[in-house]
Order: C-alpha cells, then sequence, then structure tokens
C-alpha cells in the first residue's frame, strides 16, 4: 500500500516586504485593491482579490525604513499539510520548522527556496485532513 500523498491546490496570498506602510496601501488603493475585512493590525494591510473560493490576497507586512533587503512571502494551500511536509522531508528539503496551528486560523509550514524566498504550505484548520 502506498502512503498517503498530498498536492497543490491553490495560490492564497503573496506577501511583500515594505518599507512604509502607508505609502504602500495608498499605492495599492490608488490602483483599485480593497481591504480585505478583519481587525487592524500594526505594519500590516492585506487587500482581497477576487470573492469566495476563488478569493486570494496581495499582503503587505511593513519592514525597517529604508531599502528593503528581501521578497517576501507566498503562501500555496495543500491538500493536507502534514503529508505535504513528509513529502518535502522525503525529497531531502529542510522545512524552517515542522506544521502547527496558527492563531489566524490555519495549519502551516515554512520552506526558503535556494535563493531565500520563504514559501508557506497551509490548510486552513477547519478543512485538515489529517494532523490537528
Amino acid at each position: 500500500m502506498n502512503p498517503p500523498t498530498a498536492r497543490i491546490e491553490s495560490l492564497n496570498a503573496i506577501t511583500l516586504t515594505v518599507s512604509d506602510i502607508a505609502r504602500s496601501v495608498r499605492f495599492y488603493e490608488a490602483l483599485g485593491f480593497t481591504h480585505k475585512a478583519g481587525a487592524a493590525i500594526a505594519g500590516f494591510a492585506s487587500f482581497e482579490l477576487g470573492q469566495g473560493a476563488a478569493a486570494c490576497y496581495l499582503n503587505l507586512l511593513e519592514g525597517q525604513h529604508g531599502k528593503v533587503d528581501g521578497w517576501g512571502r507566498a503562501i500555496f494551500y495543500v491538500s493536507d499539510v502534514d503529508v505535504f511536509h513528509a513529502q518535502v522531508c522525503a525529497a531531502g528539503l529542510t522545512p524552517e520548522f515542522a506544521p502547527q496551528d496558527a492563531p489566524w486560523g490555519e495549519r502551516y509550514f515554512h520552506l526558503l527556496d535556494p535563493d531565500g524566498h520563504e514559501l508557506s504550505f497551509a490548510r486552513p484548520l477547519g478543512q485538515a485532513i489529517h494532523g490537528k
């Protein structure tokens, strides 16, 4: 019997590190991006693209003022976080941490690509298949 496998299902969000959150928010609002409803978090803004199951997000995370070193984070939803983590490890890759439940309602783990870009693999907690 083969072990269970998991697959990447969709891109959920892109998070960009910005040097001035207020300036960046004004820029994206000028482009027509719509703020995602929810509590305000200092140094963070989220814009919703699409609606319902087809929605994805552009997130802005304020870093140090001045030149920003680093690209940000791509968040991919997978069918099963724990199984996908096992597949990543079996492929000889080293995630930054084991899957964990986040206070924002997702189970996730991070992996850096060879250039240091952060990839997050996640699943909403209510949709988990294996694990927690």
